[in-house]
C-alpha cells in the first residue's frame, strides 16, 4: 500500500506548500485507518526537503515518480522514499532510498549492526545499507509484478546529517554497503547522480502503481523452507529487530560459558518471525562449531519439522537437533552450549507424560544451556499448565546467576503483515485496550459467516489452491470417535452439521496432510504453525453480553486438559481461577485466529457473540 504517490512536480509543489507533514499525515490517517507520532511527522519535515533539493535537478524529469511511505507486501515495515522512472533503454528502474537523521554511529562485533542515538539513550540498529537491502530484497520477493516485469531496484541510505567518519563506511560492513550504498552529509551531489544513472524519462508515477495493483507472492511457510535452512541457506530475510535479535543471539553464544551463563528472553506476538529467527539461530549456532537444540514444548511443531527434514536429516541427528520441553530433566549443567525455546509459554512446571518427571522446564533449560534463548508470547499460553512468563524465567535465571537480556519482536510477517489486525483482534476480544477499531483496508481477509456448513464450504473451496487451509475449534467437543471411528465429535444439529476432532488418524502431522481438511483441529496440533487460511469455529466458552467479553468454562469439554483443575482452584482461590481461566480462552481464540497468513473465517455458536463481531467489522 502507498500513503503518498505523486510525480517529481507534484511533490515540489506539496514542499513548497510548507505543509508537506501534513499532506502525508492526512494521507498516512486515510489509507492506514491509523495516526502516528510527533517523531515521524517531524522526520518527514525535515527529511522530504533534503530530498526536494537531491531532486531540484533538470536532468531528473518532471514526471519522474515519487513515492512516500509504501508498505512492503505480507509486513507491516514502509520504504520511507522511491523514485521511479525509466533508463536510456526504456527499462524501468526504481531507487529506494532510506532516509536516516543520524548525525553520529558506533562500530559493533554484530553483522549488519551499529549503535546510533535513538530515542532516548544509545541503542543498536540496523545499518542503513542493511536496511534498504533487506527492504528491496522483500520487495522483489513478494511482488510478482517486479519479477514478471523484470523492475530493477537499486537500493540506498541518505544519512543527510552525517558528517564522514571511520564507522559507517568502515569496511566492516562493505557486503551491505555494495549491496545499498550509503550518502553522507556532504554527499548530495552524488546520490543525484545515482538516481539520474538509472532515471533518465519519468514514468509518471506508473511503474509504482502496477508494483502497487501487482499481484502478491504468498509469504514463505517455515516448515517447508526448513530444509534449506538446515542447509545453510538464507531462505528468509531477516529485518530490522529480527535481524538484531539474531546477532544478539550470535554474539552471546560466542561470549558465553560456564562462569558467564546468559539468557536472553524475547518478546513477540503472533507472525513476527520468533520461529524464523529461532530456526536461523539452531544454523548460525551450528556452525559455529557449538552444541546447540531447537526446544518446544508443543509436539506438532517438532511432528510436522521432522516429517519435511525426512530427506535431509536422519532421525538421529533430528533428535540431537529438535527436542521437547522435558528433555533436560537429568542433564547435567551446562551441557549445551546454547538451548534455542521455541514457543517458551508453553513451557510446564513437571515433565513426562504423567507430569511426574522433573522439577521446573524453565529451571531444567538453563541449568542445562551456557546460553538460554527464550522466544515468548505471553498472551499464548492456552492452558493452566503453562509456566511460561517472563518473571518465571528471571527467577530462575537470577538463581543460577545467569545474566538476563531481554528484546523484543513486533515486524509484522503474518495476517497479510497487518499490526492493525492483531492489535483490532485484541481490542475485539478486550486482552487489551488498543486504537484499533477497524480492520477495513488491511488487506487482510476477516469474515463471521453464518453457518458451520458455510465455514466448512468456504475452507474446502480455499484448501483447493494449495492444501493450505484448514479447519479449528474450542475444545468444547468431546473427542467420541477416539474410542468410535463411527461417531462425529463436533456436532450442530439445528444446522445438520457433523465433522470429527483430527486427533485418531494425523495427529500432529493434521495441519499438513492432505485429506485432513476433513477434519477440525484443535490449539495442541496448530500453535506454532500457520495455513494460508484459517476457519474457526467459536463455542459457547466464549461468549459476549452487553458488549462485555465473557467466558464460561463449563461450556469446555470435560476431556479437555487445558483447564484442568479449575474447579478446585475455584474454590481455594477464586478470583485467581477466574482470571486465569479467562485469560487461557482468550489466548485460545486469539491464537487459532491467527494461524492464517491471508485470511479468517470465523463462526460463533452463540449468536449474540456472532452479532457483536459483525457489529465490529462495520465500523
Amino acid at each position: 500500500m502507498i500513503v503518498y504517490q505523486k510525480t517529481k512536480k507534484g511533490f515540489e509543489t506539496d514542499i513548497l506548500s510548507g505543509d508537506i507533514e501534513n499532506i502525508i499525515l492526512k494521507l498516512y490517517e486515510n489509507k492506514l485507518e491509523r495516526s502516528t507520532g510527533k517523531k515521524e511527522q517531524d522526520s518527514w519535515r525535515n527529511s522530504l526537503h533534503y530530498m526536494h533539493t537531491v531532486l531540484s535537478d533538470p536532468e531528473i524529469p518532471y514526471n519522474t515518480g515519487v513515492t512516500i511511505e509504501l508498505q512492503i507486501p505480507q509486513t507491516s515495515k514502509r520504504i520511507d522514499f522511491i523514485i521511479s522512472g525509466k533508463n536510456e533503454d526504456k527499462i524501468d528502474h526504481v531507487v529506494i532510498i532510506e532516509l536516516k537523521q543520524w548525525q553520529s554511529a558506533e562500530l559493533t562485533e554484530k553483522d549488519g549492526v551499529v549503535r546510533t542515538a535513538l530515542g532516548r539513550g544509545i541503542h543498536e540498529s540496523s545499518h542503513p545499507s542493511y536496511q534498504a537491502w533487506s527492504y528491496s530484497a522483500l520487495l522483489q520477493d513478494f511482488n510478482v509484478t517486479i519479477q514478471t516485469d523484470k523492475i530493477q531496484l537499486h537500493p540506498c541510505a541518505y544519512l543527510h546529517n552525517y558528517i564522514e567518519d571511520t564507522v559507517i563506511r568502515n569496511p566492516f560492513y562493505k557486503k551491505y554497503l555494495d549491496e545499498a550504498p550509503v550518502f553522507l552529509k556532504k554527499d548530495l551531489m552524488l546520490l543525484r547522480d545515482f538516481i539520474k544513472s538509472f532515471v533518465k524519462s519519468g514514468d509518471d508515477g506508473e511503474i509504482m502503481y502496477r508494483i502497487d495493483k501487482g499481484e502478491i507472492r504468498p509469504s514463505k511457510m517455515l516448515s517447508e523452507s526448513l530444509a534449506k535452512m538446515i542447509e545453510g541457506n538464507q531462505e528468509f530475510v531477516m529485518i530490522d529487530e529480527q535481524k538484531l535479535v539474531y546477532e544478539s543471539a550470535i554474539d552471546l553464544a560466542k561470549k558465553s560459558n560456564a562462569n558467564n551463563k546468559n539468557v536472553l528472553i524475547i518478546e513477540g506476538g503472533p507472525g513476527t518471525g520468533k520461529s524464523v529467527v529461532a530456526v536461523n539461530l539452531l544454523v548460525g549456532i551450528t556452525n559455529l562449531g557449538k552444541l546447540v537444540q531447537y526446544v518446544t514444548k508443543n509436539a506438532a511443531p517438532r511432528a510436522v519439522y521432522a516429517s519435511k527434514l525426512t530427506k535431509t536429516l536422519t532421525k538421529t541427528r533430528f533428535s540431537n537437533l529438535f527436542k521437547g520441553s522435558g528433555a533436560y530433566t537429568e542433564t547435567p549443567k551446562n551441557t549445551f552450549d546454547t538451548l534455542v525455546v521455541d514457543e517458551a509459554h508453553r513451557l510446564n512446571e513437571k515433565s513426562g507424560l504423567f507430569s511426574n518427571l522433573g522439577e521446573n522446564q524453565v529451571k531444567e533449560i538453563i541449568s542445562a544451556s551456557k546460553l538460554s534463548v527464550f522466544f515468548i508470547d505471553e498472551d499464548q499460553r492456552v492452558t493452566l499448565k503453562d509456566i511460561g512468563n517472563k518473571a518465571e524465567i528471571k527467577k530462575w535465571a537470577e538463581l543460577v546467576g545467569a545474566n538476563v537480556h531481554e528484546m523484543e519482536l513486533s515486524s509484522q510477517f503474518r495476517c497479510a503483515g497487518s499490526d492493525g489486525y492483531l492489535a483490532w483482534l485484541d481490542q475485539i476480544l478486550q486482552i487489551r485496550e488498543t486504537a484499533n477499531f477497524s480492520i477495513n483496508d488491511l488487506g487482510y481477509d476477516f469474515q463471521v459467516v453464518t453457518s458451520p456448513n458455510q465455514l466448512r464450504d468456504i475452507i474446502f473451496e480455499k484448501n483447493k489452491e494449495n492444501n493450505k487451509a484448514r479447519l479449528v475449534a474450542g475444545y468444547c467437543w468431546d473427542w467420541k470417535s477416539k474410542n468410535n471411528r463411527n461417531a462425529f465429535d463436533i456436532e450442530i444439529p439445528e444446522f445438520d452439521f457433523a465433522m470429527k476432532w483430527n486427533l485418531a488418524v494425523d495427529g500432529s502431522l493434521w495441519i499438513q496432510m492432505p485429506n485432513s481438511v476433513n477434519e477440525i483441529g484443535c490449539i495442541h496440533t496448530c500453535q506454532g504453525l500457520e495455513v494460508d487460511y484459517i476457519g474457526v469455529i467459536v463455542g459457547k466458552d466464549l461468549i459476549v453480553r452487553d458488549n462485555i467479553v465473557l467466558v464460561d468454562p463449563s461450556k469446555r469439554s470435560s476431556q479437555d486438559q487445558s483447564i484442568k483443575g479449575y474447579k478446585s482452584m475455584l474454590k481455594s482461590d477464586p478470583e485467581k481461577a477466574k482470571a486465569l481461566t479467562r485469560s487461557i480462552i482468550k489466548n485460545t481464540y486469539r491464537t487459532l485466529m491467527t494461524r492464517g497468513l491471508k485470511g479468517c473465517y470465523v463462526y460463533f455458536e452463540d449468536k449474540l457473540t456472532e452479532e457483536y463481531f459483525i457489529n465490529k467489522l462495520a465500523k
